[in-house]
């Protein structure tokens, strides 16, 4: 299961609509790299992969590589704004470290 916060819901709305398609589906992963082994990726995808698992969150549907969402599962995003602009918070209950910026894990 993959969460939203309802300000991470409206970023993500107000992103998609600057996309070319604004039905495009919203794809979370990870890759190798970061300052604590894996950094998250978000982007719009407009392709359904077999292995893709995806989660209704309101005005927003999530995708996620099966593969991957053991290390993703119960990952709840959020979008807070703050003097120095704003940003996505990644809370990953699978993550033993985080990195400074939050945008880097470690299992």
């Amino acid at each position: 299961m993959i969460n939203l916060s309802e300000a991470a819901v409206q970023e993500i709305i107000r992103l998609r609509s600057k996309h070319q398609s604004p039905n495009s589906l919203f794809r979370l992963k990870f890759k190798s790299g970061g300052c604590c082994s894996f950094s998250y990726i978000m982007e719009f995808d407009e392709q359904l992969a077999s292995n893709d698992r995806v989660y209704d969150c309101g005005k927003v549907k999530v995708v996620v590589d099966s593969q991957q969402l053991n290390y993703l599962n119960g990952l709840t995003l959020d979008y807070s704004e703050d003097l120095m602009g704003g940003g996505f918070r990644f809370n990953n209950p699978n993550a033993k470290a985080t990195c400074g910026c939050g945008n880097s894990f470690s299992i």
